[in-house]
């Protein structure tokens, strides 16, 4: 196995054991972040409906002439606090954070 397929399988099997604990409710719905080399993503997802509340990326609009570059720490920075704008205006004032199997470093922290 070729080492990108296997870091891909390890980080699917990490996001597996990770949801089985992290669920989002309409009180405290999950924050979820993909990130790929070129952009980061997050959204805020309420489980129990299966809808997604609020989302931002380094790919939207409003972030366009700002990013140089959308996959690295500054935007990654700008991408949560776009995010917690959107959130504070549906009144979403906690969330359970799930990291999606990466580690808590860089980009995800």
């Amino acid at each position: 196995m070729k080492s990108i397929e296997l870091k891909l399988k390890r980080r699917e099997r990490r996001k597996h054991s990770i949801r089985h604990s992290v669920f989002g409710t309409q009180e405290r719905p999950r924050l979820t972040v993909f990130r790929s080399v070129k952009n980061i993503y997050a959204q805020i997802i309420d489980d129990a409906k299966g809808v997604t509340l609020c989302e931002a990326s380094s790919m939207s609009k409003e972030l366009e002439g700002k990013l140089p570059h959308g996959g690295n720490l500054p935007a990654a920075k700008l991408v949560g606090s776009v995010l917690a704008e959107r959130a504070k205006a549906k009144s979403i004032e906690k969330v359970c954070f799930d990291r999606n199997g990466y580690r808590y470093h860089g980009r995800i922290k």
